[in-house]
C-alpha cells in the first residue's frame, strides 16, 4: 500500500466574526500541502498519522476521517483522488493540538522525538508555519490540517 501524502491546510474565518455556530462559519481551503511539504518522511508520517509506524510513535492524529464540515475545495480534491474507497489514513488536526503537543515525547525505544520526525526543522515546518500564521488571524481551533494517503 503506497503512503504518498496529500492534503490541504484550510481555515474558518467566519469564526472569528461571527462565532462558531453562525452558518457562515463554513472551512475554506488555504493551501495544498504539496505545495509547502518536499516529502513523506515515513517517521513524520508515524509520528503526526500513525501511518507506517514501525517507529513506535504515539500518533497525534489517528484515522479521524474525513471532517463532516469540510470544505467544498477539499471535497472536491479528495473525490479527484478516488475518496473513500481509494485512499486510508484520512485524519485531520487542528493548529489547537499542534501547538499544544508534546514535542520531546519520543518514540517506544526513545530514541527519536515528535522533534526529530516532524517538527519545526522538517519538511512539515513549513506547514506549521503557514498554519501558525493563519491561527493568529482566524484562531487555533479554526485552523486545521486535513491529510489522506494514496
Amino acid at each position: 500500500m503506497s503512503t504518498d501524502v496529500s492534503g490541504m491546510i484550510e481555515c474558518r474565518p467566519g469564526a472569528r466574526l461571527w462565532g462558531p455556530d453562525d452558518e457562515d462559519s463554513v472551512w475554506e481551503v488555504a493551501i495544498d500541502i504539496f505545495l509547502l511539504n518536499r516529502g513523506n518522511a515515513y517517521d513524520g508520517l508515524a509520528c503526526l498519522f500513525g501511518v507506517r509506524n514501525s517507529f513506535g510513535f504515539r500518533p497525534l492524529a489517528e484515522g479521524r476521517g474525513l471532517p463532516d464540515d469540510t470544505s467544498d475545495g477539499l471535497r472536491s480534491e479528495f473525490a479527484g483522488y478516488g475518496g473513500p474507497r481509494d485512499v486510508h489514513g484520512t485524519t485531520w488536526l487542528t493548529w489547537a493540538e499542534l501547538r499544544t503537543t508534546d514535542w520531546q515525547e519520543t518514540n517506544s525505544s526513545g530514541t527519536r522525538t515528535r522533534a526529530s520526525a516532524a517538527g519545526d526543522d522538517t519538511d512539515w515546518g513549513r506547514v506549521w508555519n503557514v498554519m501558525r500564521i493563519l491561527s493568529e488571524i482566524h484562531g487555533a481551533e479554526n485552523v486545521r490540517l486535513v491529510v489522506w494517503f494514496h
